[in-house]
């Protein structure tokens, strides 16, 4: 495969989770469990594969504020012990990884956890070769919104309203527009604007597989499905 078809930058959604655990008599954690797992296989072959960005939305405000209690520990138990590993990881180093983390996380997880982040972003900010970045506490609509009441507030300030312009006040603004869009879980839709103005001109890819089921191997094959597209792009 020419290096000139691999998307540059591939984006996530990972559904599915709790419906893999509830098929198996699973607690719904257990599928998360699983899920970050496969995060762990995913990020490693797009590496290989030369994707230089993965994004990947480990979860949305109603996430953090609906689910069960018991649920949300657990979540945050499993962000603690992955995000440890990743960061005290000999590849995170070597490979030349910046971990971005993306969202109104700090104002919403446990204080140890947003101190572990910090330290990850702290560590990996001057490596520039591979970008792993996760969105947590994320919604795509107040991220927009935001950024339009940040506009107005500046707006004597402001020159001519470009896209350039808008991307400056965007949660993502140090990211390149997203190439490939994977949303996992048998549900063709988008959610909570995930990242909508970056994905404007992606290519879509939607699998019937719930994530704990759509490993490395499935991503690979996602990425030649991308590989043979010919995009066209208004021509």
């Amino acid at each position: 495969m020419n290096k000139d078809n691999i998307p540059k930058h591939v984006a996530i959604i990972p559904d599915g989770n709790r419906r893999w655990a509830k098929d198996r008599g699973l607690q719904p954690w257990e599928g998360h469990d699983m899920g970050a797992r496969m995060i762990e296989k995913i990020v490693r072959k797009a590496r290989d594969m030369g994707v230089q960005h993965i994004s990947i939305w480990g979860s949305s405000k109603e996430n953090l504020v609906k689910r069960p209690l018991q649920e949300r520990r657990e979540l945050i138990n499993i962000y603690t012990r992955y995000f440890e590993k990743l960061i005290d990881s000999e590849e995170i180093q070597k490979d030349e990884v910046c971990l971005n983390v993306i969202g109104e996380w700090r104002d919403h997880l446990p204080k140890s956890l947003v101190n572990l982040l910090e330290d990850g972003i702290k560590k990996t900010k001057k490596h520039k070769k591979h970008f792993i970045n996760f969105f947590l506490n994320y919604s795509g609509d107040d991220e927009m919104c935001l950024a339009v009441q940040h506009m107005i507030a500046e707006q004597p300030h402001l020159p001519h309203i470009t896209k350039d312009v808008i991307k400056k006040y965007l949660f993502t603004r140090d990211l390149p527009p997203v190439d490939y869009l994977i949303r996992t879980g048998g549900e063709p839709h988008l959610s909570a604007g995930f990242m909508m103005w970056d994905i404007a001109n992606a290519q879509l890819f939607f699998s019937h597989l719930y994530f704990p089921d759509f490993n490395d191997e499935e991503f690979e094959n996602a990425i030649h499905d991308y590989a043979r597209r010919m995009r066209r792009r208004g021509a």
